[in-house]
């Protein structure tokens, strides 16, 4: 089992509390099979090919990857979810994902334990239905569901990225470092937030 095979469709009552069948996949490294072995095992697998391309989309947001780049993150990653095959994506690496991204290494620099969220995009034509919301909401509660106390990513200020500023801030993250990476032509700035509690159920 390895790269977007992990991905699954099934009821995920602790995503938020509410049940997402249908419409989430979610992806698990071996850390987050141990928390929860009653989750079945994979049995869908998204197209790979959407999923690049919704990358590749926001390269500059996000980077760019091949495809098998984009697999092996995925295949290392602590957490990853899609919704519909491919219209949201977040991949999410922990403190022990074996990474070599500069942004990833100064958080582990600084933070002995984390989720790192690597990379989170919502196709055009799905945005403003709140998917990204849902993403991190599912981040969250796998980050709840392993003991851990920080989730942390970074967003462009060179270019200025003003959407996922407003997102994240009203996420309640708030910044604790910036770097300029002059070899990729950015500057990003360190976001932190403590995970949050569980929504309510009804």
């Amino acid at each position: 089992m390895s790269g977007v095979e992990r991905f699954i469709v099934g009821n995920l009552p602790f995503v938020g509390g509410k049940d997402l069948s249908g419409r989430l996949h979610i992806g698990y490294a071996e850390v987050f099979w141990k928390v929860h072995p009653h989750i079945p095992p994979p049995s869908c697998r998204p197209a790979k090919t959407r999923l690049h391309q919704l990358n590749e989309d926001h390269a500059t947001e996000l980077s760019s990857l091949s495809r098998q780049g984009l697999e092996r993150l995925i295949g290392a990653a602590f957490f990853a979810a899609t919704i519909d095959d491919g219209d949201g994506l977040v991949i999410v690496c922990d403190q022990d994902t074996p990474y070599d991204s500069p942004n990833f290494l100064w958080f582990k620099s600084r933070y002995p334990r984390f989720v790192y969220v690597d990379r989170v995009a919502v196709s055009p034509a799905r945005r403003g239905e709140g998917l990204a919301r849902q993403l991190y909401e599912a981040v969250f509660a796998a980050a709840r569901a392993a003991g851990h106390d920080n989730v942390v990513c970074e967003v462009n200020y060179d270019p200025p990225n003003p959407a996922s500023d407003a997102f994240h801030e009203k996420l309640g993250f708030s910044e604790v470092g910036r770097a300029h990476l002059a070899d990729r032509g950015k500057g990003v700035r360190y976001l932190h937030v403590p995970v949050p509690p569980p929504l309510p159920t009804d």
